[in-house]
């Protein structure tokens, strides 16, 4: 029997199945609908796919290092409890892993890859899946620092110096303070210059606001504006930051003084932080009124 795919789309419709799973199912079944059901609720297709609707949030940041590179990923879940589930953490870290071997490249709708989030999707009954990455390889000499707190936070930073860091326990020392600081201070640039114009136009904008509602005289302002702005970067750009293990110098100046110990140039190359959930518009419960449809009559 010729399968259509106005069959395609109504078996998708109704099973909440891939449209691949939907076109070799009617295949199996000679394109009887029914049938066509019953195969992929026996494959477990049915079920997984339906969970994919769903938003998930939560779940955990993984990250692997290994031969001079380093991936951090985001899996997320549905709830918080099952983010702290050992197969749920397991295969986070099997995707930081799968993120090295491939160098960031893969694809997490194809492959293994996908039939590992159906089989857990199945286990744990909530919609898991896989939403960023970040693949980082040393371009020369100096070493990657990683830190994740809670599996909430991840920061990679790389260090580039003239010297091979790898074996030295202070730069790896360093590597790691420095990522610690990037998850508590959340920097949004790595120094000033690189700050980005639009950024600088819109706080400009705020200050400017909040000087006219403060009574400020106009001709002040745009001196004031400029005292703010050369502030910003203390505020935003991780090397103009307050250290936050020594808050009396900056974090440049921690740097400096790492490297005369480790006998070597070392500057931040790059950062990378992923905070969990960020940008996903989260389901909030409002117990009081589940509570009335579970009593309501």
């Amino acid at each position: 029997m010729a399968i259509t795919a106005k069959d395609v789309k109504e078996l998708r419709e109704k099973s909440g199945a891939g449209m691949m799973d939907c076109k070799k199912a009617l295949t199996e079944c000679d394109g009887d609908m029914e049938k066509s059901i019953d195969f992929l609720r026996t494959k477990g297709l049915a079920a997984a796919q339906k969970k994919q609707s769903r938003i998930a949030a939560e779940g955990v940041i993984a990250i692997e290092l290994a031969n001079g590179s380093a991936a951090m990923v985001e899996v997320n879940c549905e709830t918080d409890f099952v983010g702290k589930n050992d197969a749920f953490v397991g295969f986070a870290g099997d995707v930081a892993k799968y993120a090295i071997e491939t160098e960031g490249t893969f694809n997490a709708d194809e492959g293994k890859l996908k039939e590992d989030v159906t089989q857990l999707t199945l286990k744990l009954g909530e919609k898991i899946s896989f939403r960023r990455s970040k693949f980082v390889k040393l371009g020369g000499k100096g070493i990657i620092g990683s830190y994740v707190h809670g599996g909430k936070i991840g920061v990679l930073v790389e260090l580039s110096s003239d010297a091979d860091l790898s074996g030295n326990s202070d730069a790896q020392e360093l590597a790691k303070n420095v990522a610690m600081h990037v998850a508590a201070a959340a920097p949004k640039f790595l120094k000033g210059e690189d700050m980005d114009q639009d950024f600088i136009k819109r706080e400009e904008e705020i200050y400017k606001v909040q000087l006219i509602e403060q009574g400020k005289p106009e001709a002040m302002i745009a001196k004031i504006l400029q005292g703010k702005i050369s502030k910003l970067a203390s505020e935003v750009c991780l090397l103009e930051q307050k250290f936050v293990m020594e808050p009396d110098s900056a974090v440049k100046k921690y740097i400096a003084d790492a490297a005369k110990k480790i006998g070597s140039s070392v500057d931040v190359k790059s950062f990378e932080m992923f905070r969990l959930g960020e940008g996903i518009e989260k389901k909030e419960d409002n117990l009081a009124d589940e509570v009335a449809k579970l009593t309501a009559k």
